[in-house]
Formats: C-alpha cells, sequence, structure tokens
C-alpha cells in the first residue's frame, strides 16, 4: 500500500536468536546507520564537482536521483515485508546498500555517483517501511517508544552522517572515499545482525497485489488537500536545498570556512527539525502548523537577509530557526489532513501526501541547479528562500480562510495513531502507517 504498512499475521518468534528487546534497539541502529549513509553524501558534493567539473545542474541531479529512487521503492515495495518477511526485505536492502557503498568508494565519474545514489535510494526505500514496522512488532506491549525512536534514529542519522563526513573530510586522509570504507564495515555487520532477529511475519501469498501503490484523496478531503500542498512542497524543498547546496551556500559565503562548516549547516537545520518534533509533540495539529510555518517564514527571511548582508553567522542562525519550522509545519499538514480523512482512506492519502513531499525534496533542487548556471548560486538562493515563503505563506493563508470547516470535519473522524507526532525530517524517510486497533475500520 505503497507509505502504509498494514497489519498482517505475526509469526511466533520462539527460535529467535535475540530477544525482543535487543532487536529493537538494533533496528533503531539500522535505521540510523542507513540515514547517516544516506546524508554522507552532501558534504562531498563539492570535492567532486571540484574534482571532475560537472555543473551544479548534474550536482543536484544527483542528489535528486536518490530521493526519486527512494519515493518509487517506498511506493512499490513499502508494505511487502508484511507478506514475505520483514528479514527477507530487510537482507535484501542491506545488501543493495553495500553495492552504493561500494559504487561511492570506486567512483571516478559522474555516472558512479548517479548509480549509488539511485542504489542507495533503492535500498533506504526499501528498508524504511520494514524496519518501522518490525520496531512496532517487537517493542514492549504498549509501549510508545517505536515511533519516538524510527524518527529519533533517522533524523539522527542525517545529522551525524553530514558531521562525521564533514569530519573525516577535513582531518582524515582520502576523504571521498574513508567514509565509505567504513560503511562497508558497517553494513556487513548489519547483514549478520538482521541473520540472527526473529522474524515477525508469516508469510502469505498476497505479495503481489501489495505491489502496485493506492494513491488517491476522496473528494471531501481534496479542498484541504489543495490548500496545504503549498506548504508540504515549501518544507521539503527547503531540505533539498540544505541537503544539495547547503555547503556550498556556505563555502561561497566564507571562502575561508573549512568543510567541516559547510557539512555543520546540514547538521544544524535537521538537528533543530528533530529536537524541535520532540518538544512540541503535545501540539494540536493546527498548533503545529502555524507555529511551524510563522518559523519557516522568519527563517527564511533571515537566511535571506544572510546571504545578502554575506554573514555565515546569521545563516546558521537563520537555517536553525527554519529547521524548527520544518517539523511542527510539516506534522500540522500531515495531521490535518489524516484527520480529515476516514480511516479506510488514510493509507492512499498519506501515500499521495509523500508523492508531493519528495517530488518537493527533489525536483526544486534540480531548477535551482539550472538556475544556478545561468544567474549565480547567490540569486538562486534568493529565489529559493523567497519561494519557500511564498508557498507557505499561501497555505497559511488557504488554511486560515477554511479553519472552522476544517475543525468541524476533523471532529467527525477517527483520530490519527499517535505515531505521526513525529514526522521525519528533512531528507529522512516517513515513518511507517498503522492504524491502531481503535482505528481499524
Amino acid at each position: 500500500m505503497g507509505i502504509e504498512t498494514t497489519v498482517g499475521p505475526i509469526a511466533p518468534t520462539r527460535n529467535k536468536f535475540l530477544p525482543n528487546r535487543y532487536a529493537f534497539w538494533a533496528l533503531a541502529a539500522m535505521l540510523c546507520f542507513l540515514n547517516f549513509a544516506n546524508a554522507a553524501p552532501s558534504p562531498l558534493y563539492g570535492l567532486y564537482q571540484h574534482s571532475w567539473k560537472f555543473s551544479p545542474i548534474v550536482l543536484t541531479a544527483v542528489f535528486a536521483s536518490s530521493a526519486l529512487s527512494l519515493l518509487i521503492t517506498l511506493l512499490f515495495v513499502g508494505s511487502l515485508s508484511d507478506h514475505i518477511g520483514r528479514r527477507p526485505v530487510l537482507l535484501a536492502a542491506v545488501a543493495v546498500e553495500l553495492v552504493a557503498m561500494v559504487a561511492f568508494d570506486r567512483a571516478d565519474g559522474v555516472a558512479w555517483l548517479f548509480a549509488a545514489r539511485a542504489l542507495q535510494g533503492i535500498a533506504v526505500g526499501a528498508a524504511a517501511g520494514a524496519i518501522s514496522a518490525m520496531m512496532l512488532d517487537v517493542q514492549e506491549p504498549g509501549s510508545q517508544l517505536a515511533p519516538l525512536m524510527t524518527n529519533s534514529a533517522s533524523a539522527g542519522g542525517s545529522a551525524l552522517g553530514a558531521l562525521v563526513t564533514g569530519l573525516l573530510v577535513q582531518f582524515a586522509p582520502s576523504p571521498t572515499k574513508l567514509v565509505f570504507q567504513i560503511l562497508i564495515v558497517v553494513f556487513l555487520a548489519v547483514f549478520l545482525i538482521i541473520c540472527v532477529l526473529p522474524e515477525t511475519v508469516v508469510r502469505d501469498s498476497a505479495w503481489r497485489a501489495s505491489l502496485p501503490p493506492k494513491v488517491s484523496v476522496p473528494p471531501a478531503v481534496r479542498g484541504s488537500f489543495a490548500a496545504l500542498v503549498p506548504c508540504i512542497v515549501a518544507t521539503w524543498a527547503l531540505g533539498g536545498l540544505y541537503l544539495s547546496l547547503g555547503p556550498s551556500i556556505v563555502a561561497a559565503l566564507d571562502p575561508h570556512a573549512n568543510h567541516l562548516v559547510g557539512a555543520l549547516v546540514i547538521l544544524t537545520v535537521n538537528g533543530a527539525a528533530a529536537a524541535t518534533a520532540v518538544l512540541v509533540r503535545g501540539w494540536t495539529p493546527e498548533q503545529s502548523f502555524f507555529r511551524g510555518s510563522y518559523a519557516l517564514l522568519a527563517g527564511m527571511g533571515l537566511a535571506i537577509l544572510a546571504v545578502h548582508q554575506r554573514e555565515i553567522v546569521t545563516f546558521f542562525v537563520a537555517s536553525a530557526v527554519a529547521g524548527t519550522g520544518f517539523g511542527p509545519s510539516f506534522a500540522g499538514a500531515l495531521r490535518t489532513l489524516t484527520g480529515l480523512t476516514p480511516t479506510r482512506s488514510r493509507a492512499e492519502v498519506v501515500t499521495a501526501i509523500y508523492i508531493v513531499a519528495y517530488l518537493g525534496l527533489s525536483l526544486p533542487a534540480v531548477i535551482a541547479g539550472i538556475a544556478i548556471t545561468h544567474v549565480g548560486l547567490f540569486p538562486t538562493a534568493y529565489g529559493y528562500g523567497i519561494g519557500v515563503m511564498v508557498l507557505t505563506a499561501l497555505a497559511v493563508a488557504a488554511t486560515l480562510r477554511s479553519r472552522h470547516r476544517i475543525a468541524a470535519q476533523r471532529a467527525r473522524n477517527a483520530q490519527l495513531c499517535g505515531h505521526h507526532d513525529l514526522p521525519p525530517c528533512p531528507g529522512t524517510v516517513p515513518p511507517t502507517l498503522r492504524p491502531t486497533a481503535a482505528a481499524a475500520p
């Protein structure tokens, strides 16, 4: 069902090698490492571009190739582990991730980068649903830890991937290879750990029927969906800007800044988004959307001013402010739309939301790469930031006009299960949508 993982029969775990409590933390570590590896290339893009003399269009297209392959994989195999088992999907995903790491290590041209990033997107897209679903399977009964750890591991992995790669680039030899050589060893160990995880799903014959993605937006939700699409695009476009061009902007603001400083800007926006998502998870959908959107507007406005004045410290402050807006604004939009949607249609609506999100993550970055070749980096950054602000403002205005209708319609529907209160951070994969028993139709 694309993004959704349905509740299927749980396999007996008497013959498991790892107890559930250890399996849970092993799965959290795997998700962290997958997102670590997914963010690791971002601080290296400038080195690749300098060595191989390719254009900003190519740089952003390399970034987008991972996001698009991740989206396609999520859509088609996101629920496959419900039918063939968690371990087979995880083993295949980690095997693909290993091939991607080897491709990065051997890369001597742009074609290698495209291949490695596409494989990486496939691996992360296949593993994300299986890991988050299996964490729900093995957590303690009644525990709410899996949703928190799914998002914390994803965001933390992305932040650490940028930070550690920046440190290795600045202070270690072979800057474009060492991090991937380390990750090859890590994922070999992950592959072995998967072999001793308990299988929590009984295989069935419905896997073929689960492959075609189901995407729809019910008529009663379409008005609100159209109103909130600009916000979804804006927040994920912000993530695409920082992950693809953030280090380049830092280098242009301060030519004396080292590679670690460029990596820190990715850490700043992801870290702020992760911390804020946890701290404000008690906000209502309306509070999350409006307060997050206002923070996003303030952060982007300050970022534009910082770029104009060539103030790198102000740019970091602006990035932190914008990061605090990403989590709540996207969470508010997501929870509003799912709250308006009948339970039986929620999976299709969430799938539609993430299609918009990942297209917003990738396509604006490619457009920015094209613009840089014609008008330069700073004018592109101005235009990109203004675009994010305009889209956010449009979503706020449209939602303000219909807030009373939205509140009444949401009250008529069942509440969304709690683990969507913590959305993914820019560039990370979404948690599994899994209805609670109370929400089942």
